[in-house]
């Protein structure tokens, strides 16, 4: 099921076809075993009013929590940006050869964290990954030798800030890993297929049916795959572009 929440394109796909087949469902249920008679219609429309308001609500808390990663991973871009670049100049307290190395190495570390934004195929981010950790290490061996050497408050600074530009990529990893739980999709999926259920097994006529059939399951489709969208960190259309990275390479470039 992880696999299908990735793509919203599919998320669009599977929740039209299920609410479709659902109302479909509700409608032959009615045709088998009755209409809902007139005393029983008032009931009727209570528990299709409630199950509608219930759905309406976590819909609106699942958008809520998507919306609230995204906004985390902008914001972990913009940390990953500033301690790079806050550690690109402290570098220069180094002596002259290890500063030239080691802002080096934040070049390319840099190029790397800006291609974990941009890739979207899982196989190449799985690599970027692997060349982001190698990165780490050889940064962290390429100013660990000028620390020892020169155990002073100066070369500290970029020790520390060394520690801020790893952190702030485990930060951004852990924002990444942090999705909407597979049970609350569960959840917002069962109630729907309820909801389509009811709705068409309280239809009134074969126009309402129609009509039935075709708009809720459309509208919720829409909804499921504008969260998944918003939610997934590789997939869709609404990505976290590395704007704050990018200036900064260029601003590296220029310095």
């Amino acid at each position: 099921m992880s696999a299908l929440i990735d793509n919203p394109f599919s998320v669009f796909v599977c929740s039209l076809a299920a609410l479709w087949f659902a109302a479909r469902l509700g409608t032959l249920l009615r045709k088998r075993f009755g209409a809902v008679v007139d005393e029983a219609r008032e009931d009727l429309g209570i528990v299709r009013s409630a199950a509608l308001t219930l759905l309406a609500l976590i819909i609106g808390f699942t958008f809520s929590m998507a919306l609230g990663r995204y906004d985390q991973r902008k914001n972990c871009e913009e940390a990953e940006a500033n301690a790079i670049g806050t550690e690109y100049l402290r570098a220069e307290l180094l002596p002259a050869a290890d500063a030239g190395r080691v802002q080096a190495l934040l070049r390319d570390y840099l190029d790397h964290r800006i291609l974990f934004y941009e890739v979207r195929d899982p196989q190449r981010i799985r690599q970027i990954s692997a060349g982001t950790t190698q990165l780490q290490a050889q940064l962290w061996a390429a100013i660990l030798a000028p620390a020892a050497a020169q155990p002073t408050p100066i070369v500290g600074l970029a020790v520390s800030g060394m520690n801020d530009v790893f952190n702030a990529q485990g930060y951004t990893q852990a924002a990444w890993w942090n999705r909407i739980p597979l049970a609350a999709w569960a959840l917002l999926g069962t109630i729907a297929v309820c909801c389509s259920l009811l709705l068409g097994y309280g239809a009134r006529s074969s126009a309402a049916e129609g009509r039935m059939h075709v708009v809720l399951p459309f509208v919720l489709a829409v909804a499921f795959a504008l969260i998944a969208d918003i939610e997934a960190p590789h997939a869709g259309v609404i990505l976290v572009e590395p704007h704050n990275l990018i200036a900064a390479k260029a601003a590296l470039g220029g310095h």
